[in-house]
């Protein structure tokens, strides 16, 4: 399988240090709201499957005010919409139309294109709001690019819980810890969300090639080293890891799976094994024809869209 970063001539184990790589998130503020970008970076392009991870929040949002995300394409991807505080409206161009809450997942399979949009509007507006959540792509492989659009919504009780020795440990996608989400994915992959308690250890599963952590609040130690909210490791297929909560405690985001067949373009919100790909899924967004086009516009959301960029 690709992996750019695993060079067989390097040792393992004790004689290299068990994490390969630290990524410090790009932070941009869009009035007020700000998003955390870990994926993808100057160091790593993807960590198994996913080759797109934002931070969202925490945001305070005023009565009346709120997210607004016009509908928008992708291609060759699937998205998972997370949150850990707030609601946000989905509607796409296949006719989805569902409210996210926290702790439940939206998981949307592009393949050759889907359109939609992101928003808390109506009663949603009618009082302050807290937003704060995760929004990850996951690259499909190549046999699965030109797949039919899909959705699905899975509440949190659907999703598989592990609980004790200072843990809770929610698996939102794919399987490890001997437990696995109801959803087929169309590759080999996991992604948790961990709370650990102060001094609380959480061994990584050994059971996917490429695997990393995504700290979100708190601190934990691995390797000898202290690592703070607001960062994302990666470590070296084959090692075991485990890594442990600091006197805070800490919350993190787990993730990984097997490495894609090959590397991936990305232009905007498209993905694909090729530039041809990219090409032309962005003419057929600019051309605007959402009756007989590639791209259709969500029913219920057809007002307004984001146009393509420039370049």
């Amino acid at each position: 399988m690709w992996n750019p970063l695993l060079d067989p001539t390097i040792p393992i184990g004790d004689a290299v240090d068990a994490i390969e790589t630290v990524i410090v998130p790009r932070a941009r503020d869009l009035g007020g709201f700000e998003v955390r970008r870990a994926l993808p970076s100057a160091e790593r392009q993807m960590v198994g499957p996913f080759i797109f991870f934002d931070q969202f929040g925490p945001a305070e949002f005023l009565t009346g005010q709120g997210l607004d995300v016009r509908p928008h394409p992708h291609i060759g991807l699937g998205t998972v919409t997370y949150l850990l505080k707030g609601r946000i409206h989905h509607r796409d161009s296949i006719g989805n139309d569902m409210w996210i809450e926290p702790g439940a997942i939206n998981w949307m399979l592009a393949g050759q294109g889907i359109t939609h949009s992101e928003r808390t509007d109506g009663p949603a507006r009618q009082a302050p709001l807290s937003l704060y959540g995760l929004q990850t792509w996951l690259a499909l492989p190549r046999d699965r690019e030109d797949d039919a659009a899909d959705f699905a919504h899975l509440p949190r009780a659907n999703l598989p819980e592990l609980e004790g020795e200072g843990k809770q440990v929610r698996l939102i996608l794919g399987n490890a810890w001997g437990e696995e989400v109801p959803l087929k994915m169309p590759s080999e992959v996991f992604y948790a969300d961990a709370l650990l308690q102060p001094g609380a250890a959480l061994p990584l599963p050994d059971n996917h090639e490429d695997r990393g952590i995504f700290v979100l609040e708190g601190s934990i130690s691995c390797a000898g080293q202290e690592f703070e909210a607001g960062r994302m490791l990666v470590f070296r297929p084959g090692d075991r890891i485990s890594v442990k909560a600091g006197e805070q405690g800490a919350r993190m985001m787990v993730l990984g799976g097997a490495t894609m067949d090959g590397p991936r373009y990305i232009w905007w919100n498209f993905v694909a094994s090729s530039r041809d790909r990219l090409d032309a899924a962005r003419e057929a967004w600019r051309a605007g024809d959402w009756q007989h086009g590639r791209f259709k516009l969500p029913p219920g959301d057809e007002g307004e869209w984001i146009p393509a960029p420039e370049r």
